[in-house]
């Protein structure tokens, strides 16, 4: 928590009185101005331009005074909710990860996006050029066998990288260690800090458990199984034991602690203020819910391994992260955090507290969206059950045709010519839906080429455009989830336009998912078949044709 956020009845005040006191300034300069003569008059405008001058180098000087960070992997769960709340502390950040794009689609004021990866050491220059303090939050479970020795590869790149930048701190977020810890998961997070801190540049290493959040994949899994499944049989791990941290406290905990000397160098634990089983913790975020507790049944063969193999039929939670995390659980984890909650106090939220703020917040977020964007709960249609993380599909295509050609075709489609590619596919969804008593594409166009958001084409609806560059769709009929279709145009050097169609599914529970994989075989083909087809019609448009015959 910020102290902003502390102390919210203090700022209101003074934004309803400055336009009033701004007012009674410019009536009372007027008068006075009124009363002088014009050397008076230019006297005092000269010295309004010095004194603004002063207040323009004064705010230069603090902002080139403040530490610059970096926020390495900042697309992330962790990096996506840390970035904004360093603005909030009016902290400098450069933002990074794999995909630039990505960030700049969050529209973080101020914030430098850069594309960088950890196992491209050329890339990390110009990340950490420049800076002071470097948030260290990557990982490489998505990558599945062998993660652990990409882990350590990239901690050395970095660290490296960052010892020639002349980095002064690098923090790093890692996991709670128990003693007996054998799985790949928490042995490479533990040998991750091992590796940063053979590096000159200090390293302050925050061990977590479970955070409490939205995105969270721990959280997220858990949330996947009690809403979706009233029955669970189980592996021994629900009785494992963790003392989870809600999110707002482990960012609290990130901010600071780059700024207290006494923490250069070392390894803190941090958890929440109590210990909980997993089976305790899905009790309570199913209360909190408003659902009923999922009956659990521990039985002793099933080892976490082997449960790790049905996740990708429950959970939208990439399944190498959720099999990595899973193989973890078998370990009671504790916290030995007194020192850490000396340095920086707090009031340490509870898991159901943690729950509850989490749902809020949800709640509170933005109700529309002009694009896809991980996790968002106006694209979840403002529902906590639909899954955080999505399923996706896409296919692309490129043309020697201008963004400018391509957009022209893309904003016909629906239209005359249907979807340009296997329409018979498209309508046969149409109708599957209408005998579910959805909408069925009943919805025609409202013009034939104009687009405006909030229009109609069949069973989707335009929540965001920006013309040559990219259509958002969003999914309309009946089906267990909540979907998106989008359309990126991106120019080529040679001025020329890669077309990339993306689906996007946010499932609710097994049926969201069941729904998805029944469909997977077509969007193998489809949207690949149908970003070609845009790319030819779009090419044609410019292809000259041949003049009348003599």
């Amino acid at each position: 928590m910020t102290e902003t956020a502390d102390h919210p009845s203090q700022a209101t005040p003074q934004v309803e009185r400055e336009p009033r006191t701004a007012g009674r300034r410019i009536e009372r300069e007027r008068s006075e101005a009124g009363q002088q003569s014009e050397p008076e008059q230019a006297e005092r405008k000269q010295a309004g331009r010095e004194q603004a001058g002063r207040e323009q180098a004064e705010r230069k000087r603090h902002d080139d005074a403040s530490p610059r960070c970096l926020v390495f992997g900042a697309s992330g769960y962790i990096g996506s909710h840390l970035v904004p709340r360093l603005l909030d502390e009016g902290v400098r950040v450069r933002a990074s990860s794999r995909n630039a794009a990505v960030l700049k689609a969050r529209g973080w004021p101020g914030v430098e996006c850069i594309a960088a990866d950890a196992l491209d050491p050329a890339s990390l220059d110009q990340a950490l050029t420049g800076i002071e303090i470097a948030y260290y939050l990557v990982h490489s479970m998505a990558a599945g066998k062998d993660f652990g020795r990409l882990d350590l590869e990239a901690a050395a790149n970095f660290a490296a990288a960052a010892e020639c930048a002349g980095v002064k701190r690098i923090v790093y977020l890692g996991g709670l260690v128990p003693d007996d810890a054998e799985s790949e998961h928490i042995v490479s997070r533990r040998d991750t800090g091992e590796v940063l801190r053979r590096g000159s540049v200090p390293v302050t290493e925050l061990r977590a458990g479970i955070i409490v959040g939205p995105g969270s994949a721990a959280f997220e899994v858990m949330r996947d199984l009690v809403y979706h499944l009233p029955l669970m049989i189980t592996p021994r791990w629900v009785q494992s034991k963790s003392p989870p941290l809600a999110l707002d406290n482990l960012l609290m905990y990130l901010v600071r602690l780059p700024q207290i000397e006494a923490a250069e160098g070392r390894i803190f634990d941090a958890g929440g203020p109590e210990t909980l089983t997993y089976q305790e913790m899905m009790r309570i975020l199913a209360e909190v819910g408003g659902r009923r507790p999922p009956l659990i049944i521990p039985v002793p063969v099933l080892s976490p391994k082997l449960s790790a193999y049905w996740l990708r039929f429950i959970t939208a939670v990439p399944t190498n992260i959720a099999r990595a995390l899973i193989g973890g659980l078998k370990h009671d984890f504790s916290a030995d955090d007194a020192e850490l909650k000396r340095l920086v106090p707090q009031q340490l939220l509870g898991f159901r507290e943690a729950v509850e703020a989490v749902f809020a917040a949800e709640r509170e977020s933005a109700p529309v969206v002009a694009r896809w964007i991980e996790g968002a709960f106006a694209v979840r249609q403002q529902r906590i059950d639909y899954a955080y993380y999505a399923k996706r599909a896409g296919g692309s295509a490129e043309t020697k045709a201008p963004p400018s050609a391509v957009w022209e075709v893309v904003s016909r489609i629906g239209g005359d010519d249907g979807w340009y590619y296997m329409n018979g596919l498209w309508q046969l969804r149409d109708l599957l839906d209408r005998l579910a008593g959805g909408p069925g594409g009943q919805h025609g166009r409202r013009h034939p080429t104009d687009l405006r958001v909030g229009d109609r084409i069949g069973s989707w609806s335009v929540i965001g455009l920006e013309p040559e560059r990219r259509l958002s769709l969003a999914f309309g009929m009946r089906a267990p989830g909540a979907g998106m279709l989008e359309f990126d145009l991106e120019p080529r050097a040679d001025g020329g336009t890669k077309l990339s169609i993306t689906a996007y599914w946010h499932p609710a529970g097994v049926w969201g998912l069941a729904y998805w994989y029944s469909f997977q075989p077509a969007h193998q083909f489809i949207f690949g078949g149908t970003a070609k087809a845009i790319c030819q019609r779009a090419q044609s448009l410019g292809d000259p044709r041949p003049g009348p015959s003599l």
